[in-house]
């Protein structure tokens, strides 16, 4: 497979899943270390696209995803995924990576799934990769890296990607 594309959830992935509230409402998420530094690696060979069905935290989402990442961002539910992918992309050439209870049927219709060592047993199953590390503690870090080694032949070393010893 040739991939198209990268396509992320965002809560549980990119971030511990976790949303903070105040009497006010959700005031936070927590977003993990060395993930966007994996993507600009990915970005180079490959495009990501960022969605999450969190209408109620999407300025925060937005703040981080789409101003200090770079990434876009579209607000799709969890249950209307798979249509929405097919609607921009080629289903064989989609990478997902998910965690949640409705991304195993987006695993079975992509490509290439890539589920959080975090994720559902039922939704790991259905993955052609699982990380080692949890939702928003370097997960997507680790499969950019797997992602650079598996289809484009380089070192999962970052060192080596950036030209250093």
């Amino acid at each position: 497979m040739q991939p198209q594309v990268l396509v992320l959830d965002v809560d549980g992935v990119l971030t511990t899943g976790q949303f903070l509230y105040t009497a006010e409402g959700k005031v936070m998420k927590v977003f993990g270390p060395d993930d966007h530094d994996a993507l600009m690696l990915l970005r180079r060979h490959l495009p990501v696209h960022a969605v999450t069905g969190d209408r109620r935290g999407l300025p925060i989402t937005r703040c981080r995803v789409e101003h200090d990442m770079g990434l876009p961002l579209e607000l799709v539910g969890t249950t209307g995924r798979v249509e929405w992918i097919a609607g921009r992309y080629d289903l064989d050439r989609t990478i997902y990576m998910g965690d949640g209870i409705f991304d195993g049927t987006v695993f079975k219709a992509v490509g290439y799934a890539i589920a959080t060592a975090d994720a559902l047993p039922q939704v790991k199953a259905r993955a052609h990769f699982v990380t080692t590390r949890r939702g928003g503690e370097r997960a997507v870090a680790e499969a950019c890296l797997h992602l650079l080694e598996r289809f484009y032949g380089l070192s999962g070393d970052p060192a080596d990607l950036l030209g250093g010893a």
